[in-house]
């Protein structure tokens, strides 16, 4: 390689350089997004209103609906647990695995979730 480089090779050499540079700080800056679980959850309030919300972040407590939900259906790539709180605490909880659904009675209704990651 000669120490004298042309302009186009310069020019290439640049072009490299500030795409690396534009992809490392792409790269950078979504890594401080939240982790989301991939596909929705879908759920039935006491009313039979069917509530869906689609990639919910993996992290923390999830309310549902004020009234409660009697079938709640996991559709993500990630399992979960259900509570009868609207906090994510208590006993009476079930697990639900991804892609299964669990419905309860109507005495008993889910207002939390939490995923399992």
């Amino acid at each position: 390689m000669s120490l004298s480089a042309t302009p186009t090779v310069l020019r290439r050499r640049t072009r490299i350089a500030v795409g690396a540079a534009v992809l490392t700080l792409t790269v950078t800056g979504c890594s401080g997004l939240g982790r989301t679980a991939v596909g929705p959850v879908t759920y039935v309030t006491e009313g039979d209103k069917v509530v869906s919300v689609h990639s919910p972040s993996v992290k923390g407590c999830h309310k549902l609906a004020p009234g409660g939900a009697s079938k709640v259906d996991n559709r993500t790539l990630i399992d979960m647990v259900l509570y009868p709180t609207p906090d994510c605490s208590g006993r009476g909880t079930a697990y639900v695995a991804t892609t299964f659904t669990d419905t309860n009675t109507p005495r008993t209704l889910w207002r939390s979730y939490r995923f399992i990651h």
